[in-house]
């Protein structure tokens, strides 16, 4: 199986690397459009500041290319929130390839969140061998709105969107790299995809 973690100068690409290796499976990381492209399944990794990313993803033309892919594509923290419509992080116009718009935590709780959370209401394969109030680990200080695209959601301050899907797109807040056996799981159901 051909998996391409897009390497865009952003992100957790190593540790996604190493928890593919663990299920047997070597992903490869590119910018180059055309293997991309060829890729049975691509990992849309991003840590790191929203507008500074998406500057990155504009100079490779990724950002032209990205919402255009036909195999299963899995955007991971700041990935997800590109794939969005906007964020407030940076004032910054994502991919729309999801509805939802992405807004920062306020004051009144921690920012960022950082740690082992419950997720809710799976509705997806993805989520196959994955019970409800199952913990995944998160870091970030900005959240997906929960909308009609959720597949998963999280409580902090409120309900919002852990994971989203729309046809071959997927995306979620939390590391499955570095969530245990549950993230782990996760990311055979998205190699069976």
């Amino acid at each position: 199986m051909n998996i391409v973690i897009v390497d865009y100068g952003t992100g957790n690409i190593k540790s996604i690397q190493f928890a593919f290796k663990r299920l047997g499976v070597e992903a490869i990381l590119s910018s180059n459009p055309e293997i991309i492209k060829a890729a049975d399944k691509v990992i849309f990794p991003g840590v790191g500041e929203a507008s500074s990313a998406m500057k990155m993803l504009k100079k490779s033309g990724l950002d032209k290319l990205i919402p255009t892919l036909e195999q299963p594509v899995l955007g991971i923290c700041l990935g997800m929130q590109l794939m969005c419509n906007y964020t407030e992080e940076g004032n910054t116009k994502g991919l729309g390839i999801f509805k939802a718009n992405v807004k920062r935590f306020s004051n009144a709780v921690k920012v960022p969140q950082m740690g082992w959370n419950t997720i809710k209401n799976l509705k997806s394969d993805l989520f196959k061998g994955i019970h409800e109030s199952d913990y995944m680990y998160l870091v970030h200080s900005y959240y997906a709105e929960n909308c009609d695209e959720a597949i998963a959601t999280s409580d902090y301050e409120m309900q919002y969107a852990s994971a989203l899907a729309k046809d071959n797109f997927y995306g979620v807040q939390f590391h499955p790299e570095k969530s245990s056996i549950v993230g782990e799981q996760l990311l055979k159901n998205f190699l069976k995809l």
